[in-house]
């Protein structure tokens, strides 16, 4: 038998159909899928399904201390057990083997994996076959011409694995243990996390730093008959032309100038034609860029264009290479788009060109070409919205890289008003080149008349803008994932996952990200206690390091060695400073907890977490002071900006998925519970026969509302009521339950609610999740990958450790799986 091993099982299903010429018929071992023809076998695994960790006995984080992880044993042991044992079995009955994960660092060390599960069980002959793309050429071609395992490249891998794990682990638990922040709450460091948490924490604090100028600037509408175009005023500044002007007097002098010369003669007319050049082919960090520009964030690009390249139509999207391979024929790819109805018209106008040569970039390497298409052409309704919108974004870039380069005339027209410049820049596209196929660059024209010297132009409008310069924007990321790749920080594999972890562990937030005061903390620790830890040279050094084990020129004992010897100076910075370290996180850690002051005692009021789980407010005063406001029962607690002027206390958003929501001041809410009178609306549907109880609409501290019996506690029958808006109590009953219907009035449109009995019922139907495309922003292509890793009902999804799904399953982040569990646990 003849075992082919994939890395994802959707590669194996696509790689059995081409080699089976569509033949392959799936069979389960384990819950695994296997699909086979004749004496062929194709198994997929999930990624890495062994991983790297400490042995049992160092477990426990309080009897451990970090230093030790440095020189402790490293141990594999199976992640993914159930496609272990069915690569297992499949190893004791193949007389061959072929490994065809994905040609890569990372893939080649899976790849490894694989090779040792099969050396344990058979010697059988194992061969590697590689592909930039799953297309019938290149898999069959691939499978033509077999290749070895490259164990140098697989040790780079390795490297990467260990080294990370013992940087990570070891700093994680100081950190946490100094600060006592253990849980789910525990303090994450790691080698290329955080330097890249430097970099916007760095930015932040230019942008905290910054002290605005005030500038002014003069605009004036210029008319030639009835034509308007708008110019700009300017000086010599040394040599260089001036549009700011830092003096408000002289601005305002020369805007009275400007203002009652009435005209302006025009003094200077150039003009000229320049050439725009097509861009250069993607890599996978202009992708991103590209991909973030329509609105993607850098995990969700790689997600969905990695299941493009699964199902054949793109190539592999992790490449530093901007320059087509030489076999690639750019006019035979473009046939396969004639004919398209999205693409033929564009690729036929690009193949009736004088001459097709694909622009080059910069970076040229061997392992893959730059993101393209393969030329197998989906239809629209194969894919989902955002696959297609990748899809065609990776067609179009291609297309540009095949294109003339546009040409553009520009016009500069400078006049004078009563002895002061004016100045317009028109352009105008003479020649779109590959702007007529490549839209997502910028093709807009600025008009300006075509006028001669020595025209008098009438001043129509003049006007004076006041501004200030402003501080350095935020890292997109995008920018920051070209940052990294300046540094040497990271790789194209790793970095937009590095982007994703920093959201996942609550150290950045918006987009683009913006520091937390725990990001804040810890990198503030680490510059005065250890700077090695956030240091872009140290990662970017162990880097080149592991690179230079994929080139046969290090080890991975030696590489591993050295950065073991690095850690241990880093703990040398640290050990003498533990207490100092935790008190400042310890401290720290509130700013993104504190509210505002405590109105019995002054000292902070802090969203706190009871040992059930739930948040409240408390008082940093405690236990001396016992001051408490309760929160809503839905969500997770977020501390906004905008405060409440009444009683100088934050407001609080609570997030909760679609139901996500903003509380606003909890002191507001509890004081209008209390101000609240309950409102009777019927009998109690629990206990109004029995004991007289009635339903009415009450206003809880916590800011909630419901229809709750006016027994309570003695009854506890309750129903919850939108938090915003007037109800209106109306005098249609329900006939089931013999209560008013009720109408909400917020908005243009009011809400009928109805029957609040019948209106619950109806919106548990609604909330009912049955299976896992039920759950919020879980599609089709989603579900079938946590089906892939084992996860095929709600039950496996609500066991399941959330950091070991977003390991496993790409574009799910750690943060997504935990609140999925929360809408399963409400």
């Amino acid at each position: 038998m003849r075992l082919i091993i994939t890395e994802k099982n959707n590669a194996a299903r696509r790689i059995a159909e081409i080699l089976s010429e569509g033949s392959a018929r799936t069979e389960q071992r384990h819950g695994v899928d296997v699909y086979r023809w004749g004496d062929t076998r194709v198994v997929g695994l999930s990624g890495h399904v062994v991983g790297v960790d400490f042995p049992p006995e160092y477990a426990d984080w309080r009897d451990v201390e970090p230093v030790e992880l440095i020189d402790a044993d490293i141990v594999t042991t199976p992640t993914q057990e159930n496609i272990v044992r069915a690569l297992r079995e499949l190893a004791r009955r193949c007389d061959e083997a072929v490994i065809a994960t994905d040609y890569d660092r990372e893939g080649e060390l899976i790849g490894k994996e694989a090779h040792e599960l099969i050396r344990a069980e058979t010697d059988v002959p194992i061969e590697r076959v590689r592909f930039s793309s799953i297309t019938e050429r290149e898999v069959l071609e691939a499978f033509q011409n077999p290749d070895d395992l490259d164990f140098d490249l697989a040790a780079a891998g390795e490297a990467r694995q260990i080294i990370d794990l013992i940087w990570g682990a070891a700093l994680t638990r100081f950190l946490s243990l100094s600060a006592r922040q253990l849980g789910e709450d525990f303090i994450s460091v790691g080698r290329v996390q955080s330097p890249t948490l430097k970099l916007i924490v760095d930015r932040e604090r230019e942008i905290e730093a910054f002290d605005p100028e005030d500038y002014w600037e003069l605009f004036a509408d210029l008319a030639e008959d009835g034509e308007a175009f708008e110019a700009q005023y300017f000086y010599d500044d040394e040599g260089k032309e001036a549009e700011r002007v830092w003096d408000e007097a002289v601005a305002e002098s020369v805007y009275e100038a400007i203002a009652g010369a009435g005209v302006a003669t025009v003094t200077e007319v150039r003009r000229r034609t320049r050439t725009d050049a097509p861009p250069a082919p993607f890599n996978t960090t202009a992708f991103i860029g590209a991909a973030g520009s329509l609105g993607y964030s850098a995990q969700r690009a790689m997600s969905v264009a990695e299941d493009l390249y699964t199902a054949g139509y793109v190539t592999y999207p992790r490449t530093d290479n901007t320059v087509y391979p030489d076999d690639l024929e750019p006019d035979a790819l473009l046939e396969a788009f004639v004919g398209s109805r999205a693409f033929g018209e564009d690729a036929a106008a690009l193949l009736d060109g004088e001459e097709i040569e694909p622009t080059r970039g910069e970076e040229e390497t061997t392992d893959h070409p730059p993101i393209h298409p393969t030329g197998e052409l989906p239809s629209r309704g194969e894919l989902s919205e955002a696959e297609w919108e990748i899809y065609e974004l990776i067609v179009r870039r291609f297309f540009a890289t095949v294109a003339e380069p546009a040409t553009w005339a520009h016009l500069r027209v400078v006049a004078d008003a009563d002895g002061h410049a004016l100045k317009a820049n028109g352009k105008r596209l003479v020649e779109p080149g590959y702007h007529a196929v490549y839209p997502y660059a910028s093709a807009s024209e600025t008009f300006v008349p075509a006028v001669e010297e020595g025209e008098e132009l009438a001043i129509a409008d003049v006007e004076l803008a006041a501004k200030q310069t402003q501080p350095p924007r935020r890292y997109g990321q995008s920018r920051l994932i070209e940052t990294m790749e300046d540094l040497g920080i990271g790789t194209k594999a790793t970095r937009h996952n590095i982007v994703e972890k920093l959201y996942d562990r609550g150290y950045v937030e918006n987009d683009p990200p913006r520091p937390t005061a725990l990001a804040e903390a810890v990198v503030e620790a680490a510059e005065q206690f250890a700077d090695h830890v956030v240091s872009e040279d140290m990662t970017a050094q162990l880097e080149a390091d592991m690179a230079a084990i994929a080139d046969g020129e290090a080890t991975l004992e030696a590489v591993t060695d050295e950065s073991r010897e690095m850690l241990e100076r880093v703990f040398e910075e640290l050990r003498e400073s533990r207490e100092a370290i935790g008190d400042h996180l310890q401290e720290s850690l509130k700013a993104d907890r504190r509210l505002g002051p405590c109105p019995e005692c002054g000292e902070d009021l802090l969203v706190r977490q009871s040992r059930g789980g739930s948040y409240f407010v408390g008082c940093d005063g405690f236990p001396d002071c016992r001051f408490t406001l309760p929160l809503p029962s839905t969500g997770e607690p977020l501390v906004l900006e905008e405060v409440c002027e009444e009683h100088d206390t934050h407001h609080v958003k609570m997030l909760a998925g679609r139901d996500t929501f903003v509380h606003g001041c909890p002191r507001c809410a509890a004081d209008a519970a209390e101000e609240s009178e309950d409102r009777p609306i019927g009998p109690c549907p629990e206990c109004g026969e029995s004991h007289g109880g009635e339903l009415a609409i009450k206003r809880l501290r916590s800011g909630n509302r419901l229809a709750g019996c006016t027994r309570y506690p003695d009854c506890e029958y309750s129903l919850p009521l939108p938090r915003r808006g007037d109800i209106e109590v109306t005098d249609t009953y329900c006939e089931d339950h013999d209560l008013p219907e009720l109408v909400v009035h917020s908005g243009d449109e009011p809400w009928e609610l109805g029957c609040p009995v019948c209106n619950y019922h109806e919106y548990q139907a609604e909330q009912a999740v049955d299976d896992l495309e039920d759950l919020t922003g879980v599609g089709a292509a989603t579900a079938d990958k946590l089906e892939a890793v084992g996860i095929e009902d709600l039950a496996d999804l609500e066991g399941a450790d959330a950091e070991t799904v977003a390991a496993e399953v790409q574009g799910v982040s750690a943060s997504q799986v935990r609140e999925w569990q929360s809408e399963l646990a409400g």
